[in-house]
């Protein structure tokens, strides 16, 4: 038996046959005769050698996966929970329609860069803009990809949610309440901001912001605005900085669930409570903000069914059906002990 891991040609060779023989034996049985099949297949198990499932499926130019492009690391997106029930809402199709699901970050900081290493039939593309580089070199290499949470674009199918809405739902709700200092915890959007603006959610969330702000004769200059990455201690941590100043905010309107999480954790430190001196909002709406304490008022927006919608489109589109056109989904706001008048 030879040393090292056997490979086709090791079988070819203890068999008798050719290693067309041996390819035709896992793919395409039909084409040689039953005996020298059985006679291969034993070789094969006898040198304990399996063919690369891999290179079948990418010989027969499909790999039965798709890739979710993730536009921070594994560590960043794995530590928002958002993304648990978003990948949630795709695996359930996944498992539906015989599909694997393949998490694809960037690799050495680069989404680009990761693209081509991914063996996958098509792209998931997770909060990046419609004319970032990706977008376009999966159009280049034709591969079919749906956007998530990014701008529209012309021929690709997109789902995304009604960002301007929910927020502007929110921000008049805490108007309506009384508060005219208001904070807001922003997801950071990078530092291509001064050149090109904001992008995407974000920038429907502000705008969402903006337009219930000119109701009441108020605009964004009266806003305290902090931008920060979405994690729980960024969010605290931001909140802290907020409270220092003359005049705090009596409400902090954060624009995900998490960061709204420490924006609490910040205050509670603070010994400020929650919400008969400061109110707090997010958007989201995760499993934990109903039994967080206090339970968060917040933006309910569908994330596992964005998930299902994205990866049936995807699907779809592999397959060649017909395109599905961009797809807006609703967005509530749910009331909870988070949010009071201001004192």
């Amino acid at each position: 038996m030879p040393s090292g891991k056997a490979t086709s040609s090791d079988v070819a060779a203890a068999a008798g046959v050719s290693r067309s023989a041996v390819s035709f034996a896992f793919n395409n049985p039909q084409r040689i005769s039953v005996a020298t099949r059985e006679r291969i297949l034993a070789a094969a198990e006898e040198l304990g050698y399996a063919p690369s499932t891999l290179g079948r499926m990418l010989q027969a130019g499909t790999t039965g996966s798709i890739g979710v492009l993730l536009p921070q690391g594994l560590g960043r997106i794995l530590e928002n929970p958002y993304y648990s029930r978003f990948l949630m809402g795709a695996g359930q199709v996944c498992d539906q329609e015989g599909y694997t699901l393949l998490l694809t970050p960037p690799l050495q900081d680069s989404v680009l860069k990761a693209i081509p290493y991914a063996a996958v039939d098509g792209f998931i593309v997770c909060g990046l803009e419609a004319d970032r580089g990706e977008v376009a070199e999966l159009t280049r290499r034709g591969i079919p990809f749906v956007l998530i949470d990014s701008d529209r674009l012309e021929g690709a199918p997109s789902v995304e949610v009604d960002d301007r809405g929910g927020a502007r739902e929110v921000a008049r709700y805490l108007l309506d309440l009384g508060h005219r200092r208001l904070a807001v915890l922003s997801m950071d959007p990078g530092a291509e901001v001064p050149v090109r603006g904001y992008r995407g959610p974000l920038a429907r969330r502000l705008a969402g912001i903006a337009d219930a702000l000119t109701d009441f004769g108020l605009t964004m200059a009266d806003v305290r605005l902090a931008e920060v990455p979405v994690t729980r201690s960024e969010g605290y941590r931001a909140t802290v900085g907020l409270m220092s100043g003359d005049e705090p905010p009596t409400a902090v309107l954060a624009l995900s669930d998490v960061l709204a999480y420490g924006a609490v954790d910040a205050l509670q430190e603070l010994a400020i409570k929650v919400p008969a001196e400061v109110s707090v909002t997010g958007f989201d709406d995760l499993a934990e903000s109903s039994w967080f304490r206090p339970r968060l008022t917040t933006v309910r927006q569908p994330i596992v069914t964005k998930g299902r919608m994205a990866a049936d489109f995807l699907i779809s589109a592999i397959r060649g059906e017909a395109q599905h056109p961009h797809q807006t989904l609703g967005t509530s706001l749910i009331v909870r002990e988070s949010t009071a008048k201001p004192a």
